[in-house]
């Protein structure tokens, strides 16, 4: 087959040069308009895992108690006390600004919350409205004492502990449109997937998918500029107080721009080191011209091919340009290193003879080789996670053009062009590469027992490779995400969100109706077969005026058949002249099942349980509020107080400290906990375990009543799925490279010697990251996948080239130096062109970026190292059958 393609390739290419220079412009031409649809995406949905079941139900109770699509504004005035009226001021001032910016909802500070304790103030007088700081009256001193001491809703939330720094929350509008084509695209790609989808709901699939797409980045634009805005507001504030911005929305908005950095600085980056490389290397301008219109031909048609299938670029596959530059340019030093043998051994061969033959002896390992390389990035798409996924598959594609644009591109252009002169003088290059053919022959059992031994150790560091990194820790210290999550963690709480959801028991779970009620309700609407540990036990009043058996007033009433009891709630009409839906100010308190004495001090211990662990911050629920409730009236309330407790809280009260959680049919609280993401040590994963099983074993819940969700769950699903990916990843890639190199050269020895180098490359990258503490995560995950398929490269060329050596004397040492001459050259060129070219990438902002760069330079260097040592050492041990490579085609 391999025959009957290269006589095609003649026949086609090689014979009409100019006809291929006018194919590829063209195609350029397409390409670089199409390039103009070219788009990033940094969106919270391309860093979760895909058909993540947890997600839908995180958008649900976004939905139900509000999301985290809003900014946080921290100040810290510095020559002046926070709690002064000029600093206050300015803090109005910097709100009534960041107020009017385009579709911003709101703007929260400590300026609007009631002050409750500065003085105390009675449950009356909230009836009759509230002070805030804003009031000329207000004592000071006494309002500091209450926001960093007294009460529990402000501290450690809207104030640090130390009095010092403040925070404001900036809440965006609910774009409405964004969640209705997200949510038909979902709902269609679920039938896809069930098989249900017809044929006219595949059409609005495609419709649906591109509209969102579109709309998407139009979002992400508009973000992007609110949030310059709100920094040039808060530029005008940085004389007299540090502020620090921090928020998803600000996240995504930067690490965009990371990645447009990224593109630029390692595209610009590789460029001028592949000139430099070039001409040091080979020192004609010829060899520096067509590898890198090569190189650009590649990056333009598969840039264009993104822009035209709408394939969005993320912080994952930001390098695929560095990527794609650094193989298509191995590619075509491997055909210039065996064109200019073919001359210096030919030096009177014509052009068009120097050309067939440089394609004849490379177009067999260089197929394989991208075939390989495919392999080990096309592994990446059976990953779970969607920016992965996309990175595997943009790599094979792009894999492909390099291999077709390098063999039309390099003969054309060069066919006009005359052979010239054989280059001469010293080779310095091929007495390295003869050095390390010496020290294989020499030192040959004591490499294989070096080689043992580092194996061990490095399966020894894969045992204790982990996925637990903080989120802090993928950005450089000297950004604003970085400083802005530490000064959030440190002083107001935590940043990562975490929501406990907890139902209450279902309704099929007791008993029938007791015939022990008053006739108009019954304790809950039912007699209990076992206590429920949130009441009061049978028969005792509990102190607030009613028996477990006696009439409740938040139970059902029975058989009205409504949820909460028959006639009119008369906390949750509206007031006189407003005509505001009740459920748009929050639940309805009377029928709600955890608004009870009880319940709501069971709900205090499960906060008190979750503040003592050390990596939790800030914890909110309705029971926070139960408990300045409690201080106020200095001590328990009873069922009556509780109920005019509620009929005294303002509706705008309401929907910041009971809508946020409890549910509408209050029979649902949630409970938002902040975790501290730069605690030494955090596993997100045993936390999360940890407060599960705790929940249930400690406070009588049942399994089914607890859930947890947020911004923390989902991204510990991501991390968990990743060992996932990397088990499966590596097996797929062995076996199917073990397969790919059966086909090529025939012989079940060779192919297994030759998968040695790249596995040692592998396991000691794994084992070094295991040593180190280093653990996998949105990139390392993908370093495995990709060092095998780019490290296997070199060593198909080397057994390639053995397999033609090897006839002329059937002596396996002279085979090994003769190749170590040749193309151990062009292996010690491309080596150390991917090496560098990885190395740029620790120029990135975004420390996965730079971790995946040196990585997988290292491996790259192991691979360069094995193959040139290990590779013949095994070749010479083993002896395998070989025969020529060309007669085997």
């Amino acid at each position: 087959m391999m025959s009957r393609l290269f006589r095609a390739y003649c026949a086609l290419v090689l014979r009409h040069p100019v006809f291929w220079l006018l194919v590829v412009a063209l195609v350029c031409g397409t390409a670089a308009w199409q390039a103009r649809h070219f788009k990033l995406d940094a969106s919270a949905e391309s860093l979760t895992l895909e058909n993540d079941q947890a997600l839908e139900y995180y958008r649900g109770i976004a939905k139900q108690y509000g999301g985290s699509d809003f900014l946080v504004v921290t100040y810290t005035p510095k020559d002046a006390p926070l709690f002064q009226c000029d600093t206050l001021n300015r803090l109005e001032q910097l709100q009534n600004e960041l107020k009017g910016v385009d579709q911003v909802a709101s703007v929260y500070s400590l300026l609007d919350v009631p002050l409750l304790f500065s003085p105390k103030v009675e449950f009356t007088d909230l009836s009759e409205g509230y002070r805030t700081l804003l009031d000329g009256d207000v004592d000071l001193s006494l309002a500091e004492r209450e926001f960093t001491d007294e009460n529990p809703l402000y501290e450690d939330l809207l104030v640090s502990d130390d009095g010092r720094t403040t925070a404001m929350l900036i809440t965006f509008q609910r774009d409405e449109r964004f969640f209705e084509l997200l949510n038909r695209r979902n709902a269609l790609r679920e039938k896809e997937r069930q098989g249900e989808l017809s044929d006219a709901e595949a059409e609005e699939l495609e419709r649906v998918a591109a509209t969102f797409s579109d709309y998407n980045s139009q979002v992400q634009t508009r973000t992007s500029q609110r949030i310059e805005t709100i920094r040039g507001i808060m530029d005008g504030y940085r004389d007299r107080a540090q502020l620090f911005l921090g928020g998803v929305p600000m996240i995504a908005s930067d690490m965009i721009g990371f990645i447009q950095s990224d593109l630029e600085i390692f595209g610009l980056g590789v460029l001028l080191f592949l000139i430099l490389t070039l001409f040091l290397i080979f020192r004609r301008p010829r060899w520096v011209v067509v590898p890198l219109a090569c190189c650009a031909v590649t990056a333009l048609v598969v840039t264009g091919w993104l822009g035209f299938m709408d394939w969005k670029v993320t912080v994952i596959s930001s390098n695929y340009l560095s990527l794609l530059l650094i193989i298509t340019m191995s590619i075509t030093i491997h055909l210039t290193v065996r064109y200019r043998e073919l001359h210096e051994e030919n030096p009177g061969a014509t052009q068009a003879w120097l050309l067939r033959e440089t394609a004849a002896h490379m177009m067999r390992p260089s197929v394989y080789m991208i075939l390989t390389t495919m392999v080990g990035f096309s592994s990446l798409v059976i990953s779970d996670i969607r920016p992965v996924i996309d990175f595997g598959w943009m790599m094979t594609l792009g894999l492909g053009v390099a291999l077709v644009t390098c063999f039309l591109v390099f003969p054309a252009l060069l066919a006009r062009l005359s052979p010239g002169q054989p280059r001469q003088g010293r080779d310095l290059t091929r007495q390295v590469t003869l050095g390390f053919a010496g020290f294989t022959e020499r030192h040959r059992a004591a490499l294989l027992l070096l080689t043992v031994v580092g194996l061990a150790a490095a399966l020894w560091g894969m045992t204790r490779l982990t996925v637990e990194n903080r989120f802090i820790d993928y950005f450089q210290k000297d950004t604003e995400i970085y400083q802005g999550m530490l000064q959030i963690d440190r002083k107001l709480g935590g940043t990562t969100p975490l929501d406990i959801v907890i139902d209450a028991p279902p309704r099929d779970t007791r008993a029938k109706p007791s015939a022990a009620g008053s006739g108009a309700g019954e304790s809950d609407g039912f007699a209990r077969v076992e206590a429920d540990p949130f009441d009061a036990p049978a028969g005792n009043s509990g102190g607030d005026g009613f028996g477990a058996v006696e009439q409740d007033p938040f139970a059902e009433a029975a058989g009205s058949g409504d949820d909460f009891g028959g006639g009119e709630d008369p906390f949750a009409s509206s007031a006189p002249g407003d005509d505001t839906d009740a459920g748009d100010r929050g639940p309805d308190l009377q029928g709600a099942y955890w608004y009870t004495p009880q319940r709501l001090d069971r709900i205090s211990e499960i906060e008190s349980y979750l503040k003592s662990l050390p990596e939790t911050g800030k914890v909110l629920s309705i029971a926070t509020t139960y408990e300045v409730a409690k201080k106020i009236n200095e001590g328990p309330l009873s069922y009556v107080q509780l109920m005019l407790l509620a009929s005294f809280i303002p509706d705008d009260l309401r929907s910041q400290l009971v809508r946020p959680y409890l549910s509408d049919d209050g029979r649902q609280i949630r409970i938002s906990v902040r975790v501290v993401d730069s605690y030494p040590g955090l596993n997100r994963n045993d936390l999360l375990d940890k407060i599960n099983d705790d929940l249930v074993a400690k406070f009588d819940l049942q399994p089914e009543q607890v859930h947890l969700t947020g911004a923390m769950v989902l991204y510990n699903n991501m991390l968990q799925s990743l060992f996932d990916s990397q088990i499966k990843t590596l097996g797929y890639v062995f076996v199917a490279i073990l397969v790919m190199l059966l086909l090529l050269f025939r012989s079940l020895p060779v192919a297994l010697i030759s998968m040695v180098p790249s596995l040692v490359s592998a396991a000691t990258v794994l084992g070094l990251m295991g040593w180190i503490g280093l653990p996998l995560d949105l990139m390392t995950i993908t370093i495995t996948a990709i060092t095998i398929g780019i490290a296997v490269d070199d060593t198909i060329h080397y057994v390639h080239r053995f397999h033609e050596e090897w006839p002329r004397d059937r002596d396996y040492a002279a085979t090994m130096r003769r190749c170590h001459a040749s193309i151990g050259k062009a292996m010690y060129y491309t080596s150390l062109v991917i090496i560098a070219g990885f190395s740029i990438l620790a120029f990135s902002n975004f420390n996965p970026t730079v971790y995946f760069g040196l990585l997988t330079g290292l491996a790259m260097l192991v691979a360069l190292l094995s193959n040139l040592t290990l590779l013949p050492a095994l070749l010479i041990t083993v002896k395998p059958k070989l025969r020529a490579a060309r007669e085997a085609a």
